[in-house]
């Protein structure tokens, strides 16, 4: 019987703070209570913000909380052929389109829509969703434009996607860490409107290649914060739509700052490593996350 895979993903463009060892102790955790592997993965297609600096400082909270996981370490950056070869494949299927509209464009379009006494969808994360103008505009268009360097991104053309789809789209989300129940929750990839899913100068972006390593390494369990949760459902849209295997879910809660919301990576008094300097050990910081 294989063993189950988990994986902890950090991005090297900041610091990793509380939020984050709750969630590598917690896929240590899970991963030894079933016999799995732990994986490292760097997550570092943004080039310009990601840094080897803050790769080497995640390196060094990891071996200060304690936490081992097998080698080598994927790093994302290495791999942007095997993202552009799944591109290549969306396209050829005409699952994703060129989209040309500017902040600008898409603030303008919202404006108009807005002044008809009409609400603007709004995706999970609150941003509004993609107007998709130039869902419509022709092959020749499109090419002149991007002959022309006109500036796009690769668009998910998320109806069409779902359209092609011959069962109704779910994941399995394990209801605690025992992972001795779990629900089957029905994807509405829908609410986030046409995501970006590359960009000209990268090709690639979180949602397509989050889902490629994810089967390439054999990740069985995904484990990671509830603010990912509604993203499972874009993901699983291309898992299906790229023939990829379909993982099990578990979304953990969250550390929350003073103010109620999620840590972010620029509240650097909850960074590991200035909690470090401060004189705090491995075990206070599990106990600072109740574990």
């Amino acid at each position: 019987m294989t063993a189950p895979v988990f994986r902890f993903a950090p991005s090297p463009n900041g610091e990793l703070h509380l939020g984050h060892a709750l969630s590598a102790l917690t896929n240590e955790k899970i991963a030894a209570s079933v016999g799995g592997r732990l994986l490292l993965r760097i997550e570092d297609i943004d080039v310009t913000r990601c840094t080897p600096e803050f790769e080497a400082g995640i390196f060094r909270d990891l071996a200060w909380l304690g936490i081992t996981y097998e080698q080598p370490v994927r790093r994302q950056s290495d791999h942007f052929a095997e993202y552009e070869a799944a591109l290549e494949r969306l396209k050829k299927d005409e699952l994703v389109y060129p989209a040309f509209m500017s902040r600008g464009d898409i603030r303008g379009a919202i404006m108009e829509h807005e002044a008809k006494g009409k609400a603007w969808p709004r995706d999970p994360d609150g941003a509004p969703v993609y107007p998709g103008a130039d869902k419509q505009m022709s092959k020749r268009e499109r090419q002149r434009r991007i002959d022309a360097g006109a500036p796009f991104a690769w668009r998910l053309d998320t109806a069409a996607a779902l359209a092609r789809l011959p069962v109704e789209l779910n994941w399995r989300e394990w209801t605690n860490e025992a992972m001795d129940g779990s629900a089957e929750i029905t994807a509405n990839p829908l609410q986030w409107g046409d995501v970006i899913i590359a960009r000209r100068e990268i090709p690639t972006s979180y949602h397509l290649s989050v889902v490629i390593d994810d089967a390439l390494q054999g990740v069985s369990h995904v484990v990671r914060g509830l603010d990912l949760y509604f993203a499972t459902s874009v993901q699983r849209l291309l898992q299906q739509a790229l023939g990829l295997p379909q993982p099990g879910y578990f979304h953990h809660r969250l550390v929350l700052g003073p103010d109620g919301r999620k840590l972010s990576k620029s509240q650097r008094d909850t960074g590991l490593a200035a909690l470090r300097e401060a004189g705090e050990t491995p075990g206070t910081v599990k106990a600072m996350l109740g574990l």
